[in-house]
């Protein structure tokens, strides 16, 4: 498995696999072609059809130059080698191509060109499945976080406080916003209207909107194209940060352990990753707010100091009841419903955690079991509910009951 900061990228929104991978492609390209008199892109795919609300062009011609860039939404092409595929051509003159490449947007901001062979040079953990991490956990007497630290590269608890402080600066931003969120359905920014105490609230009711309050303020900055980090996507990002914040506010916990959970919950991701998928093209939401909330369970469960047996628990629960969960942004945009969805999750998180302590010691179904059965519902999935933008929630909006 690859290094926590190929899981953890700090970057622009909305989307880690239509926005955040198609620049990386744009960069990687002019890198190997960097002087052409113009540039043609070609989108596949999902980044065909709902390309435009995630500003996947918007991503491309900023690197690229808007005035040489040539952008193509191809909706008719089928059999394609990964829901998120792109080509990038650069053109003469007269427009005959001299170099072309097709990219695959893999998900979380990774990406894969089709002609190399897919790269592994940045794996740094001899395990590849959570059962064997346990095996060697418990082998070793290690935590998940032990492990990490033992096995990433040696100043990754520096980039962890980096992304960690992304985070929180991105909450902070998204808290004190007000207004529409960009784009033509006029929705408007709650996360400020979230923070506010209401009078005659229960505490439960008054953490429960807290934490929502959390989850919103980095949702809606990801909406309107702000700075967020992937965990394990941009779509999803706001779920982790919601409950680190929360537990940090109400524990007032130092920075050493909010490190020791980014850890904890990374290596997850990182089992879902390299065995599933966290794309919503390829998988469904279940990838993305399934895995960001199974991350987020098993953070929380570092934090209140539960055992290696209850953070796996924590964790196939969280994911379990994601299952079959699809991706259907209306009109290509990550707002609905994916704002909401990022709050429901990180509460789903938390109840997780304790559910599992609760329940220690009865579990059926392992953390592998489960990410392999979504792996396979999400290839499943019609392809209309794999943000597509053509079925569910997408293509019944606005037709009214």
């Amino acid at each position: 498995m690859d290094s926590l900061k190929e899981l953890y990228k700090i970057g622009r929104g909305p989307s880690s696999s239509h926005t955040m991978g198609p620049e990386r492609a744009a960069r990687d390209f002019i890198r190997l072609v960097p002087n052409a008199d113009g540039y043609r892109v070609i989108f596949y795919g999902s980044l065909a059809l709902t390309g435009k609300g995630h500003l996947s062009d918007f991503a491309v011609s900023s690197v690229l130059g808007a005035e040489k860039t040539q952008i193509i939404f191809e909706k008719q092409t089928q059999q394609l080698p990964h829901p998120n595929t792109m080509r990038i051509c650069a053109v003469d003159s007269e427009g005959n191509v001299v170099k072309e490449r097709t990219y695959l947007s893999v998900g979380g901001g990774s990406i894969r060109a089709l002609d190399e062979k897919e790269e592994r040079s940045r794996s740094v953990y001899p395990f590849c499945s959570f059962r064997e991490i346990r095996e060697a956990c418990e082998r070793e007497g290690l935590t998940i976080d032990e492990f990490v630290f033992r096995y990433d590269d040696g100043d990754i608890k520096d980039y962890l406080k980096r992304v960690w402080r992304s985070m929180q600066d991105t909450i902070a931003r998204g808290l004190n916003k007000t207004g529409e969120l960009p784009g033509d359905l006029h929705i408007l920014r709650k996360a400020k209207t979230l923070s506010f105490s209401i009078a005659g609230e229960s505490a439960a009711a008054r953490e429960k909107r807290t934490v929502c309050s959390y989850a919103f303020a980095t949702a809606e900055e990801n909406a309107s194209g702000g700075t967020v980090v992937t965990a394990p996507t941009c779509g999803a990002s706001g779920v982790l940060p919601a409950v680190l914040q929360y537990l940090n506010k109400r524990l007032d916990l130092s920075e050493e352990t909010v490190v020791s959970a980014l850890a904890t919950a990374g290596l997850v991701g990182n089992v879902v990753k390299r065995n599933a998928s966290v794309s919503g093209a390829e998988a469904g939401c279940q990838a993305e707010i399934g895995t960001a909330t199974a991350m987020a369970a098993a953070a929380a469960c570092r934090i209140y100091g539960y055992s290696l047996e209850e953070t796996e628990y924590a964790a196939e629960i969280a994911l379990e009841h994601q299952l079959g969960l699809t991706c259907d942004p209306v009109h290509g945009y990550v707002q609905i419903p994916c704002i909401e969805r990022n709050a429901v999750a990180a509460l789903r998180a938390l109840d997780s955690a304790e559910l599992a302590h609760v329940l220690s010691g009865t579990r059926k179904i392992s953390f592998d079991l489960i990410v392999k059965t979504m792996y396979e519902t999400g290839r499943d999935l019609n392809a209309r509910y794999r943000e597509t933008s053509e079925g569910g929630l997408a293509e019944t909006y606005g037709k009214g009951c």
